[in-house]
Formats: C-alpha cells, structure tokens, sequence
C-alpha cells in the first residue's frame, strides 16, 4: 500500500466519522424536540379534557339554577294569582302573599345575574363558555403533535439506521422529516398556520 492510498483510506474514515458525529448529534436534537413535542401532546390532551369537564360543570350548574328560577317564577305567580283572584282573602293575607311574590321575583333576578358571586345563569355560561375555548383551543393543538411525534420518531429511526448503513440519502430523508415534524411540533405550541385536516 502506497502513501496516497493509505491517506485517501484515512480521508474516507475521518469523512465517515464526521457524518456518524453529525447524524448522532441530529438524532440527539430530534430526540430532545421529541421529547418537548410529547410534552406538549400531554399537556393539550389534560387542558382539552380538564376545560371540558369544567365546561360541563359550569352549564350543569346553568341547568340547576334554570330550573330553580322557573320553580321559583311559577310559584311567584300563582302566589300573584291567589291575591289578585281571590277576593276573599283579608288585606294582611294579601299582603303576605305579595310580599312573598315579590320575595321569589328577586330571588329570580337574582338567578338571571349574580356578578357578586359569579354565579348567575349569565355569569355561568359565560364562564362555560371561556372553559369550551379553552378547550377547543386544546383539541386544535392536539392532533399536530401527535402528527410532529410520529414524524420525529420515523426521522429518529432513519437516521440511525443511515449511520449503521452508511448512507447519507437516508440521514437526509430523515432529516427533512425532522424538519417537518418540528414545524409542526412549533405550529402545535402556536397554531400560527390551519393545515386542513390536522385541526
């Protein structure tokens, strides 16, 4: 073996060494966005699932206090029919049955609107209906780092096998894969762009 032989053989071994170095630290980069991207899948499917369980929470309660509003607007009226019908009745009586009229009427208004406590049939949807936003926002971010995973995991997986093989055109497949699974994995956190059929 001559000289110049036995440098280009040593050239080709350096070359092979930077490209295994460099795909390794690219697998380390994708391994470490995998990482984030699951991270992040997690936390849009617990946000999803805690804003929809809240949501239901605030319309049942919605639920509650109609029907205790119109249990409390139907006796109110036949309190208001009794007096206003019946002439029998004495004045006090009448008085009585006004008064508590009046009574379940404000009880009433009060079920319509509570900005006190943030529990008035308005305050309830509106609080319901931060929680269904929340929760649509959640499942809109869901399935592109499901998508960005998957994508990251096929790149991880190509560029390995481009190391033990020695080829370089499957390390850029996989490359490009990542690229595209961080694009997504980033459009997961921001929902800069609608892709049709992920949302």
């Amino acid at each position: 073996m001559q000289a110049d032989e036995a440098a280009e053989m040593m050239e080709a071994d350096k070359a092979e060494n930077r490209f295994k170095q460099r795909a390794a630290v690219v697998i380390a980069i994708l391994a470490m966005l995998l990482a984030i991207t699951g991270l992040g899948g997690s936390n849009a499917g617990k946000e999803a699932l805690n804003n929809n369980v809240l949501a239901s929470n605030y319309w049942s309660f919605f639920q509650a206090k109609n029907v205790r509003q119109t249990a409390v607007v139907l006796a109110a009226d036949e309190f208001e029919l009794a007096w206003a019908n019946d002439p029998s009745l004495s004045p006090e009586a009448r008085a009585a049955l006004k008064a508590k009229a009046e009574q379940y009427r404000k009880t009433a208004a009060r079920y319509e609107s509570e900005p006190e406590t943030q529990e008035g049939k308005r305050e309830l949807i509106a609080r319901a209906k931060i929680h269904e936003a929340a929760r649509d926002h959640a499942l809109k971010q869901d399935p592109y780092f499901d998508y960005a995973e998957a994508l990251l995991q096929i790149a991880i997986v190509l560029i390995s096998v481009a190391i033990v093989a020695s080829a370089s055109w499957l390390a850029y497949v996989g490359g490009a894969l990542g690229i595209f699974g961080t694009g997504l994995m980033l459009n997961g956190f921001l929902l800069l762009v609608e892709i049709p059929g992920l949302s």
